[in-house]
């Protein structure tokens, strides 16, 4: 059965698959001896979150970085899930998410929910929501169509009645073999399909600011400012996803990771 994405409620106001899947498998890791300086107990602003990725990168300009997980023990500790590992970030660095454009490449800043997940591979066994593409599904972002802006799209419909500016993401190859979303300007309005299959919301994102940014499978190079790590990382960071227990991503250069 397909499902359908929507908007919905949560950290960071929470992109909603209309089916929710399997459950989620942990990543096991040994607690950390010394907190490292991108540790959940020096960040700011993580709310409910139990499960936390942090991405850290050496200065703004950097499109290298490095990714930990954690998720909060029973005593109301963290532990580390997933250990040091090196990510790719946008070509254009990193921006703070207020002020970050479209067709900078660069990666937003800040922290953000996870609402869902999609691949061209089956589901790996991740308790988010999670989509199976094919060759149908899309993610456009045309400023001069605003209700459709950085919406998901599942429906063999011409390409112009998105714009022109469109994701197809099953061409994007084994870099979107798993992906996981990350709430950065969704839409906040209730997204409706129309009698033409489209999918529209009634309070569209801000048409400035871009969409389409993910945690993916690397392909070796800087991205158009989604976050990317190797394949078997991504495949263990979405079976130990968990919505249940308000998982987030923080992103930022290592000076201010604590601020954002």
């Amino acid at each position: 059965m397909r499902a359908r994405l929507r908007r919905g409620t949560g950290a960071g106001s929470a992109l909603v698959l209309a089916v929710t899947l399997a459950a989620s498998v942990a990543v096991a890791g040994p607690a950390s001896a010394t907190p490292p300086d991108d540790h959940p107990s020096e960040l700011s602003h993580l709310g409910p979150a139990e499960q936390v990725i942090v991405v850290t990168a050496p200065s703004w300009r950097s499109t290298r970085g490095t990714l930990r997980a954690y998720e909060r023990a029973a005593g109301g500790g963290w532990r580390e899930v997933v250990p040091r590992t090196k990510a790719w970030l946008g070509y254009g660095g990193l921006a703070p998410a207020a002020k970050r454009r479209q067709s900078t490449g660069t990666t937003p800043a800040g922290t953000f929910a996870i609402p869902g997940a999609f691949g061209r591979l089956a589901d790996p066994g991740t308790a988010l929501p999670y989509v199976a593409i094919d060759r149908n599904d899309s993610w456009p972002y045309d400023k001069d169509h605003p209700r459709t802006y950085n919406v998901f799209q599942d429906q063999p419909v011409d390409r112009a009645a998105y714009g022109g500016s469109i994701e197809w993401l099953w061409s994007k190859g084994p870099q979107y073999d798993y992906v996981a979303v990350m709430d950065y300007n969704l839409p906040e309005g209730r997204v409706v399909r129309g009698p033409d299959g489209i999918l529209r919301t009634s309070r569209p994102a801000d048409t400035r600011a871009g969409g389409g940014i993910f945690l993916h499978v690397s392909k070796g190079e800087p991205t158009a400012g989604c976050i990317s790590v190797p394949r078997s990382t991504m495949r263990s960071i979405l079976r130990w996803l968990d919505p249940a227990k308000n998982p987030v991503i923080v992103v930022g250069p290592r000076s201010d990771i604590t601020r954002m």
